[in-house]
């Protein structure tokens, strides 16, 4: 058994879910999701990350890449990382997909954490 298939598993025994409610709430068969326990098929990159998000974890953790299960990245300071952290430029035009919403709650609120000074501050 994989590392992937091994850990999906666990994380799906560990909120208490059916792989058929787990596979509804990832929009596949059960008989697909099954096959991705059983090490019998992987699932593809987006399908991989929305799996993450459903078990609050990060694909590195699902691909053993990693073995901390915690979705949180933090900097050094134990604050959330913020976009100036990973020097990046904002993605997707500035326009947010419905699926990372939580996702970037979690940058502004470590931004926050880090920068009080910041909030309510008039333009």
């Amino acid at each position: 058994m994989s590392t992937f298939s091994q850990r999906i598993k666990n994380l799906r025994d560990s909120k208490g879910w059916s792989k058929s409610k787990t596979a509804q709430m990832l929009g596949v068969s059960a008989q697909r999701y099954s096959n991705w326990e059983y090490d019998l098929h992987e699932p593809d990159y987006e399908m991989l990350n929305q799996i993450a998000a459903l078990f609050e974890t990060t694909t590195d953790y699902l691909t053993g890449k990693s073995d901390n299960p915690s979705s949180e990245s933090t900097a050094k300071d134990g604050t959330a990382l913020t976009w100036s952290d990973l020097d990046m430029p904002m993605p997707y035009g500035g326009k947010l997909p419905d699926e990372l919403k939580s996702t970037y709650a979690d940058i502004a609120k470590g931004y926050f954490k880090r920068h009080p000074e910041m909030l309510n501050k008039d333009e």
